[in-house]
């Protein structure tokens, strides 16, 4: 049984470590100062939908209107093909710093991850980087392990990857926020081993004495939640453009009116907040009720508003 804990009231933040006076996000701050704001959206799909570059651009609108420090889509791109050529244009039409993750879509076709990599500009396959006081990590959940008789898309996060990040995350002395295609925390269709990388994010937690590994977001499952598990959040971000019945149905699309995407602000004093946006289903519908029940979460157009506080590490 997956260990659910859905955030009903903020905790009180706190964080504790050895080295605090490098720790912006640090709630010993008292004030509650903006220090960093992150557009993301997730699962554009743009090779099987027909109106990609349109809902992309509404995005990119919306992030040129309010500027955040940087933007992350979540992956399930674009396949890196000539024609899609314009939706890279017109994701480089902000003009701050932008940040990828691979979902298993963008190499269908037969591409490799370095063909998609290429075509996007991005810095790898997984990667980290730090801006304003946190560590990034963004992860690959594309891989296979050797031993893997699985027949549907690859969703490994291989031991060599496990092995670097924790190395890199246990390198910096910032508190980390973590990207990754598929879901950690959603056992149903996320990556193999997210229980192993549950474990490990807590194990560094518990070496660090703090909260160190403090947020996770993923996209792919085209859905709308946020669990808790042993103080860490896991925040899934909806597909800006639609929701399927399963993929054994053959992928029945049903779109949402008006894209969809989120922006995450960071506060000094530990305070997270997840702006999103709500549309409905073609047609008026505000909720999917043909959709399966194959995970337990709701089929709904919207990425709710979230407030997060960092719970102070408990050994």
């Amino acid at each position: 049984m997956k260990r659910r804990n859905f955030l009903k009231t903020s905790a009180i933040a706190g964080l504790a470590s050895a080295n605090s006076s490098t720790l912006l996000a640090s709630s010993l701050q008292e004030e509650n100062e903006l220090m960093m704001s992150i557009g993301i959206c997730a699962d554009l799909h743009q090779d099987l939908i027909t109106d990609g570059p349109q809902r992309l651009q509404g995005f990119i609108d919306e992030m040129n209107r309010i500027k955040p420090d940087f933007i992350v889509q979540m992956g399930d791109f674009c396949e890196p093909k000539l024609s899609n050529q314009i939706i890279m244009d017109t994701w480089n039409k902000f003009p701050g710093p932008k940040y990828h993750v691979i979902g298993n879509h963008d190499r269908d076709g037969g591409f490799s991850f370095d063909d998609v990599v290429k075509f996007w500009n991005a810095i790898g396959a997984h990667y980290s980087f730090e801006y304003k006081g946190y560590h990034f990590v963004v992860l690959n959940g594309n891989e296979k392990e050797k031993d893997d008789t699985y027949k549907g898309y690859p969703r490994s996060v291989s031991k060599e990857q496990r092995i670097w990040m924790e190395k890199d995350i246990a390198a910096s002395a910032l508190p980390v926020i973590i990207f990754c295609h598929q879901g950690i925390d959603n056992d149903m269709d996320g990556v193999n081993e997210g229980n192993r990388l549950r474990i490990a994010f807590e194990d560094l937690n518990r070496k660090a004495g703090y909260t160190k590994v403090q947020l996770v977001f993923s996209g792919h499952h085209h859905e709308n939640y946020h669990n808790v598990y042993n103080g860490i959040h896991y925040a899934q971000v909806n597909s800006i453009s639609y929701q399927f019945s399963h993929p054994e149905a053959g992928y029945d699309f049903i779109a949402s009116k008006e894209p969809i995407w989120a922006v995450v602000n960071i506060y000094t004093n530990g305070l997270i907040k997840i702006k999103g946006k709500k549309s409905e289903y073609t047609g008026g519908l505000t909720s999917w009720k043909n959709a399966p029940d194959y995970d337990a979460y709701p089929t709904v157009p919207e990425i709710s508003d979230r407030e997060i506080r960092i719970e102070k590490y408990k050994a």
